[in-house]
């Protein structure tokens, strides 16, 4: 549920405002990623992060019929996969089943052929998935101001549905800000008052690091192929095309290097880690890239793609980079 109310006062919300967010700040992705409905947490069902199975469903696992009520009984299935070696391990589903997407809407499936025509329509990013070792405890509200009509008002909301909702569906004109305090409930259980964005995007950081465990290591996954610079923010500003043409290559040995544009510049890399964070640290010959040239904190990481944030980098907040694999 979301509801409005108008402000008296333009100025209530500035756009230069440290807590205020628009639709190219990374956090606005983090904060919509928590809000997301969770797609991945059933694909020991589906084998698909794109929906959700809507349970209660029936599946058929080598001949064993299994009534799925809740998240628990996913370890049900599990078992029935893992009985056998000599079995197909195909999980069946009793039609007809409802599906949910990442946007929380919803399309009943009658049969496998229209559950295989929507699994072929699947565009799957990983930087999509949805980050759900951390909640939000609503209600929360978030003040808006419209830049092309000068408009502001207060926005309040009362579900993960309706924050993804105002999130995916807010103009580029947009400038919002959490009314804070917030308050958060943690991978443990414990309830945490967030007073600031940078306290948040720590907050949501930290809960991908716990629970988006794979086992695979960053030295392993960056060493692996070459990599291009998908996305690059400094301060307050999309600057990915100023990187565009250039491809970097991390080598075993702590060698490094960037080429493309004509350019062809050599460098290092090192990783340095402690309890709390990781860190990736970048030096490149000569001046061209100077912005490549820092102690990366690393936010997260697959086979595909590695997210750095630079921390508290003058007025301009904070730099990020994502590197995805060519």
């Amino acid at each position: 549920m979301i509801t409005f109310s108008c402000q008296n006062e333009e100025n209530e919300i500035i756009k230069d405002d440290k807590n205020s967010l628009t639709a190219e700040a990374p956090l606005y992705r983090l904060v919509e990623r928590v809000a997301q409905n969770p797609t991945s947490r059933d694909n020991i069902l589906d084998n698909s992060s794109c929906f959700a199975v809507v349970l209660p469903v029936e599946v058929i696992v080598n001949g064993q019929q299994i009534q799925v009520n809740n998240t628990d009984d996913y370890q049900l299935v599990q078992d029935a996969i893992d009985a056998f070696t000599t079995d197909d391990d195909i999980v069946n589903f009793i039609f007809p089943i409802t599906i949910q997407f990442q946007n929380f809407d919803t399309q009943i499936i009658d049969d496998i052929d229209a559950l295989e025509e929507v699994l072929e329509d699947c565009d799957e990013d990983e930087d999509f998935n949805e980050i759900d070792c951390i909640s939000i405890n609503y209600p929360i509200t978030i003040n808006t101001y419209d830049s092309n009509n000068q408009i502001a008002s207060t926005v309040t909301i009362e579900s993960d549905d309706a924050l993804f909702d105002f999130f995916n569906n807010l103009e580029d004109t947009m400038y919002v800000g959490i009314n804070y305090p917030i308050s958060i409930t943690n991978s443990n259980g414990q309830n945490i008052v967030i007073t600031s964005n940078e306290m948040l995007e720590e907050a949501i950081e930290e809960a991908i690091m716990e629970c988006n465990v794979s086992g695979l290591t960053l030295e392993s996954v960056i060493t692996d192929g070459t990599w291009y610079i998908s996305y690059f923010f400094k301060n307050n500003v999309d600057q990915t095309t100023d990187f565009e043409g250039y491809n970097l290559t991390f080598f075993i040995n702590g060698d490094m290097n960037v080429a493309g544009n004509g350019n062809d510049l050599d460098g290092g890399w090192e990783i340095n880690s402690n309890a709390s964070e990781r860190k990736l640290e970048i030096e490149l010959d000569g001046d061209l890239l100077l912005d490549l040239e820092e102690k990366w904190k690393v936010i997260e990481y697959t086979t595909t793609y590695v997210k750095l944030r630079l921390v508290g980098q003058g007025n301009g907040g904070n730099n990020y980079m994502y590197l995805s694999k060519n």
